[in-house]
């Protein structure tokens, strides 16, 4: 080895989804919204003025802090923006998870956490989802230096009720509590409201799902001010300007069109549930997802198979080989017709 390389940092890090070039494929294997952003989105990118391009964005990102204020109930300086909620969610890991003593969350979980944890140097234990993917709430009664879980988990879809996130929340009040809303809009109730009652209470959210935003790289947190100027500090201790201005300008237009938001979020609930009647029948079992996606394992045919099979006729889906996890695919919902497709083609496949 050369003397330089015992000083580089090295880390396993995170595999994102795979992205397929073309233009005649299905693509259901990294939860993106199958629907264009709102139409606002597209008025104003018209109208942007390229002379700005020149210039640095706003540092403090106003405009889209205040719009998600407004639209949220919350004060402005309740709220943080960056690149992405994996932006927002690494710049917390940063700043609130300094202690000796160990981050919990999900062995089953967005495996960004333990990448972050690695990155960082930050302990960790992963309490065990039980045998149906449930988190158990008094696993985290602990001591610990932090806790973060998706709600609804990924890539299990399942949702904590409110109740439960409440739960976690309230026997873990001397450490910072982050709840990783990306997929709440599709069904859950958001733990938003708690805000007022735990200042140590940190809600990530992101428009890369339910807003058709994934390109822009946009994702918010929203909690206590004493959280946000925390993390804002660090922020401006990494890099000031996070957020580029074609992004600042186009989400703040999203947020402003809450009839699309909702038409669009609807049109994929009522399309995730048909999907999952299809499943049952093609012999597909998978737990009750409230996400954009359904994580289904067939009664006969491996994962890996149908995953190799999808994939010869363009249709890309997750396959996760890893312990628990390797004859699960995870589906993100797209169009009724991308499933439709889909369908078509699994119908087919193991008919034979």
């Amino acid at each position: 080895m050369r003397a330089w390389e015992s000083n580089i940092r090295k880390v396993v890090p995170y595999v994102p989804g795979e992205q397929p070039k073309g233009d005649r494929l299905i693509k259901l294997n990294t939860n993106e919204n199958p629907y264009p952003p709102a139409p606002g989105v597209a008025e104003a990118l018209k109208h942007m003025d390229i002379d700005r391009f020149r210039k640095y964005p706003d540092p403090t990102a106003s405009d889209l802090v205040h719009a998600l204020a407004e639209y949220y109930g919350v004060g402005d300086d309740q709220v943080f923006v960056g690149v992405g909620s994996d932006d927002v969610i690494a710049m917390s890991f940063l700043t609130f998870f300094n202690s000796e003593k160990p981050v919990l969350f999900p062995d089953v979980s967005y495996s960004f956490y333990k990448v972050w944890a690695d990155l960082f140097a930050i302990p960790y234990e992963t309490p065990a989802l039980d045998a149906n993917f449930c988190i158990h709430p008094e696993d985290y009664y602990r001591e610990n230096g932090g806790v973060i879980f998706p709600n609804p988990n990924a890539p299990t879809g399942l949702l904590l009720s409110l109740e439960a996130v409440e739960d976690m929340i309230r026997h873990n009040q001397d450490v910072v509590v982050i709840v990783d809303e990306a997929y709440i809009d599709f069904g859950g109730k958001s733990a938003l409201e708690l805000i007022k009652k735990y200042e140590n209470l940190l809600v990530v959210q992101t428009f890369s799902k339910s807003r058709s935003m994934a390109g822009m790289r946009i994702g918010f947190a929203i909690g206590h001010p004493d959280l946000i100027k925390a993390l804002n500090d660090v922020k401006y201790s990494y890099n000031s300007y996070t957020m580029n201005m074609p992004s600042l300008i186009l989400g703040t237009e999203t947020v402003k069109d809450d009839v699309y938001f909702k038409e669009t979020v609807q049109k994929i609930i009522d399309t995730r549930e048909w999907s999952k009647t299809r499943l049952t029948e093609l012999g597909f079992t998978f737990p009750d997802s409230m996400s954009n996606f359904i994580f289904a394992s067939h009664n006969r045919v491996s994962a890996k198979e149908l995953f190799e099979a999808l994939k010869k006729q363009q249709i890309y889906v997750r396959y996760f080989d890893q312990p628990r996890l390797s004859n699960y695919l995870r589906i993100s919902i797209g169009t009724r017709e991308e499933m439709e497709a889909l369908f078509a083609f699994l119908e087919k496949y193991l008919a034979q």
